[in-house]
């Protein structure tokens, strides 16, 4: 704008950057505030400052761009947002001449800036911003609007005459008069589907700044009455060939614009039929190309698809028809760079089930404020460019908009509705989208947020009140816990601090005892040491009603979870468990019998080793091997007492000779100083019946006294070797030489 007009000084460039600023400042606090709200004040005092007497010696004559702002038909000597902003403004009011004279008061400005903050449409229908300004009596600001006609016939856009016209009477409604060229002109657009395009497109960009979809759409319904009606009057036979075209140029627009187009069937006689007949020209092909371009769109932008279903199934009532329509377009979309990237098909099947649900918002979103939403994306993008808001209010904007805030809005939002709801069968239908969230807040790990939603479900299940809402919550409860739940909780277990580990516990054990049976079969498979721990420990929470639910494990037809089951037998601690242990000793799992005599040893009561010496006399041969091999196994301190017990109560001759041997060598492999005394009695014993037998329990006693090497160890190998009979000292005195010489070759030189 500079380089083509005059520029101003620099102290006339920042007097009109003062007077924008103001401006615009002022024009979104009469919008924000109530009239007595401080902010008020503070603005609008500000801009009559700068336009009073004293500041403001002559008018201020304003020539409104697009783009900009001329005084005196003059460019300030560099760009400011704050000018561009209120020109964006200005313009959006098709005004094209705005004169300010001194001496306006706050009232005055208010009035006037009131009235510059309604929608162009609003004011339009007044008979527009001049008119309506002159019916308030202002004095103090003069304004001139654009004849957009006038200013497309002088302009030189290489676009053809009769689009002059076409546009000028589609962005105004005024009578359209075309010459014979000019209609000519029109009949070969209609005929060709490409310029059908440009010409919408051209219709379309020549809004003013900040036009709505209602406007918007409004000139586009325009432009197709006005193509029908000049191929109806001069070329009938092209009607259907238009129509056609029409209809490929519709599927073109945006979800946005093409409901537009269908609530501007409400609006006169015409529409209605205008638009039907349209869209009941678009191809197959054209509806899925819609499609899959706005699916496409909305998965790279990370957009709602809400309005895009809205549309295809306006577009396609017909619920048998939406499949192979949905199909048509998928193939576009495998066809695109997006349908070879991973998860896409997931993410199909998700769009794609909401494309196919029935969905209206008639219900509780009316047609005027459904036309307002539609162009809530222009506001929304008129106030983020403002730029003179203080950067703690920016901030706090920002933050009120954050996607945490948002969830927590979200979160907040349903727990009022499950608190307020009264009907206890309408609070049951809030339950399944309440399920849905907790699950995908679980998926995330946002557990105080499902936290919150679980306390009120259980909050009701406990509550001796309703019998229909109880049985909701109970249903609720069970369909949370047979789902995904339990997975999702273990996902997140390994990287949670102690703080949120304590909260999911306690949310784990809000839900009951029949948590306990998903809660220990997620254990079974789970191999991260760290999640073991804790799912274990929260399993341990449940305490004595826990513990009857995971006794009843034992009996699952899954060895992994019999095995978790003595697992946390084990953890509960205490003889209690004993029974239970008892009957998995008779496994046919080899692990599971391994684990119950672990678990049996851990409590190390001589009970539980009575339990043990019953099942290995007792058992059959198949189960006695197999204890024996898990005892013999057993490499832990905690064992010795064990196999001191066998020592002591078990036959040296019967059919656990070998487990006898056994308990011998594993007591001088875990050298017990404990074990000593039972040693010294097996040393001794023996019959001279059964010398080869007595010999190799001896020789194994004195062994294993050697290895424990304790003082009292050696101390019982000397008095065997200087009392005991000739057996017992042909057994001792190898092991006595051998300690010798290890003696000896660590004390020589």
């Amino acid at each position: 704008m500079a380089a083509e007009h005059p520029t101003l000084t620099p102290a006339e460039t920042a007097r009109l950057i003062e007077f924008a600023r103001a401006c615009k400042a002022a024009a979104r606090a009469v919008q924000l505030y109530p009239a007595g709200h401080p902010a008020i004040a503070v603005t609008l005092g500000r801009i009559a400052n700068v336009t009073s007497a004293e500041s403001l010696k002559a008018p201020l004559t304003l020539t409104v761009h697009p783009d900009g702002l001329l005084l005196d038909d003059r460019a300030p000597v560099k760009p400011d947002t704050a000018i561009n902003e209120l020109a964006a403004l200005l313009h959006g009011h098709v005004i094209g001449q705005m004169t300010v004279h001194p001496g306006g008061d706050v009232e005055a400005w208010r009035t006037f800036l009131l009235m510059l903050g309604r929608t162009p449409e609003s004011v339009r229908a007044e008979g527009g911003i001049t008119r309506a300004w002159a019916a308030l009596e202002g004095r103090h600001v003069e304004l001139r609007e654009i004849d957009y006609a006038e200013v497309l016939r002088e302009k030189s856009s290489g676009l053809p005459a009769a689009w002059d016209k076409l546009i000028a009477h589609c962005l105004h409604g005024a009578a359209l008069h075309l010459d014979d060229d000019a209609i000519a002109e029109l009949l070969g657009v209609a005929a060709d589907p490409e310029k059908l395009n440009e010409l919408m497109a051209a219709t379309d960009a020549a809004m003013e700044t900040g036009a709505g979809i209602p406007a918007r759409t409004a000139a586009l319904m325009r432009l197709m009455r006005g193509i029908i009606e000049a191929v109806s009057s001069r070329d009938p036979e092209q009607r259907e060939n238009t129509l056609r075209n029409l209809a490929t140029s519709v599927g073109h627009l945006s979800p946005e614009m093409l409901m537009g187009l269908f609530d501007q069937r409400g609006e006169g006689d015409e529409g209605p039929q205008l638009v039907n007949e349209v869209v009941s020209h678009m191809s197959d092909g054209s509806v899925a190309g819609f499609v899959s371009r706005n699916v496409r769109s909305a998965i790279e932008s990370n957009t709602a698809i809400d309005r895009v279903v809205q549309a295809f199934q306006t577009l396609v009532p017909d619920e048998e028809q939406r499949p192979r329509l949905l199909a048509l377009a998928k193939e576009e979309v495998d066809a695109s760079p997006l349908g070879s990237t991973e998860g896409f098909e997931s993410v199909w099947s998700h769009i794609a089930e909401k494309l196919l649900t029935s969905y209206s918002d008639e219900s509780y979103v009316s047609q005027t404020y459904g036309r307002e939403l539609s162009g809530a994306r222009t506001q929304a993008l008129e106030v983020e460019q403002v730029s003179d808001d203080p950067q703690d209010r920016l901030d706090a904007w920002r933050d009120s908009i954050d996607p945490r805030a948002q969830r927590a809005l979200d979160l907040l939002l349903v727990l009022d509705l499950l608190r307020i709801e009264a009907d206890d069968d309408r609070w049951g239908e809030l339950l399944d989208p309440v399920k849905k969230l907790i699950d995908d807040l679980l998926l995330v790990g946002d557990f105080d947020a499902a936290s919150q939603l679980i306390e009120v479900i259980v909050r009701e299940k406990a509550t001796a009140g309703s019998t229909v809402r109880n049985q909701h919550a109970v249903n609720a409860v069970d369909s949370l816990i047979a789902g995904s739940m339990m997975r999702h909780v273990a996902t997140h277990l390994a990287t949670l601090d102690d703080g949120q580990f304590g909260r999911v516990k306690a949310m784990c054990v809000s839900l009951g005892d029949v948590l306990v049976r998903p809660l220990a079969e997620t254990l079974s498979i789970e191999e991260r040491p760290r999640t073991r721990e804790r799912l274990t420990a929260i399993l341990l929470a449940f305490g004595a009603s826990g513990r009857r639910t995971v006794e009843k494990l034992k009996h699952s037809t899954n060895p992994a979870v019999r095995r978790t089951a003595i697992h946390l037998l084990r953890e509960f601690g205490g003889s209690e468990a004993l029974p239970e242990l008892t009957e998995l000793l008779g496994d046919n799992e080899p692990q599971v019998q391994r684990e119950a005599v672990r678990a049996i040893l851990n409590i190390g009561t001589d009970q539980a080793f009575d339990i043990l010496q019953k099942a290995l006399t007792t058992g059959s041969e198949r189960s006695r091997d197999a204890i024996v091999q898990s005892i013999s196994s057993v490499r832990d301190e905690r064992a010795a007492p064990l196999f001191a017990y066998v020592l002591r109560t078990v036959d040296h001759r019967g059919p656990l000779a070998s487990l006898y041997l056994r308990a011998i060598e594993s007591l001088g492999a875990l050298k017990d100083v404990k074990a000593v005394e039972a040693l010294k009695e097996s040393l001794y014993r023996g019959e001279w019946w059964a010398p080869r037998r007595t010999n190799a329990i001896r020789t194994a006693a004195a062994t294993a006294l050697a290895r424990i090497g304790t003082p009292e160890a050696i101390a019982a190998l000397d008095e065997a070797a200087a009392s005991g009979g000739r057996g017992v000292r042909a057994a001792v005195r190898p092991q006595l030489d051998r300690l010798k010489r290890h003696g000896r070759e660590r004390t020589s030189p």
